[in-house]
């Protein structure tokens, strides 16, 4: 069983030997190299890099590393798409078309008015006989899309079914927090496809997917062991660190986890230790 993780917040000395133990971290540390995982595909680098610089975190768009990104670098870098079938079909915003555009990936879905209205009886019709599907797209890539409709679901199960399209999705996550409660997140707009594929679950290319990891210390050239993860939740930022083999995880209780009652229940991921708010680390500082 692994050991009780370690309450920080109040404890000056507990907190300080804590963070030295680390060169890198998910977070705000000064002194520390940081990396901001987020599993947020709305937004793109750019766009994160903006928000955090906004609310008086320096950061730069390096710094970021996002599920939108990690998805376009794993289509363009890992898959190797031939060129007949290198378009990426996208349920999803803004944040992974930049991202994908970013890598020179063609796509079509998104944020694009011609999938954001009502199916109609041609829709049916061409979608059915693949009149209405694009050939070139080898890629459905499912993230947390705001405008999700049956038209796009309609799309994207034909083009994996008829165009033999990969399966994709930029994160799990089933909710996303805000103001205080939990709202649907990208895992719940694939959840459809899922059920409509007998249960056959796509590619995760987010936390705490170990594909994302890879991506991460590629990129950063970190040590694992000198390398703590940050984050509110348990099955994405905790477990993401537990697999990544890092050198330690810290909960911060702002987010989806409330509780230490939340990481006691049976084969829930355990921190190695955790904070009240992320705020409370500075009184080691």
């Amino acid at each position: 069983m692994a050991s009780e993780p370690k309450y920080l917040t109040g404890d000056k000395e507990g907190i300080k030997g804590f963070i030295d133990r680390f060169d890198e971290a998910d977070c705000f540390l000064k002194g520390k190299r940081i990396v901001f995982v987020t599993n947020n595909s709305t937004k793109s680098r750019t766009d994160y890099q903006k928000k955090l610089t906004g609310m008086g975190i320096p950061a730069t768009v390096d710094e970021v590393f996002s599920s939108s990104y990690s998805s376009a670098i794993y289509i363009s870098r890992i898959l190797s798409l031939p060129p007949s079938k290198n378009k990426v079909y996208i349920i999803g915003e803004s944040g992974i078309e930049t991202e994908l555009r970013s890598e020179n990936i063609p796509f079509l879905g998104g944020s694009e008015a011609s999938f954001r209205r009502d199916i109609t009886a041609e829709d049916y019709k061409n979608i059915a006989s693949g009149e209405a599907l694009d050939k070139a797209v080898g890629v459905v890539l499912c993230g947390l899309d705001f405008h999700l409709s049956y038209l796009k679901l309609a799309f994207a199960y034909h083009y994996i079914t008829q165009n033999n399209a990969l399966f994709l999705a930029s994160n799990s996550d089933v909710t996303l927090p805000n103001n205080s409660t939990l709202f649907p997140g990208a895992g719940a707009c694939a959840a459809p496809l899922v059920a409509m594929l007998d249960g056959r679950k796509p590619e995760t290319l987010g936390k705490p997917s170990q594909k994302m990891m890879d991506a991460v210390e590629s990129k950063f050239e970190f040590e694992r062991g000198r390398a703590c993860m940050v984050g509110d939740r348990l099955d994405t930022d905790i477990r993401f660190g537990i697999e990544g083999k890092l050198g330690g995880t810290l909960c911060v209780l702002t987010g989806v986890t409330k509780a230490k009652e939340d990481w006691e229940v049976q084969d829930a991921a355990r921190p190695a230790a955790w904070v009240d708010k992320l705020g409370d680390l500075s009184l080691g500082l």
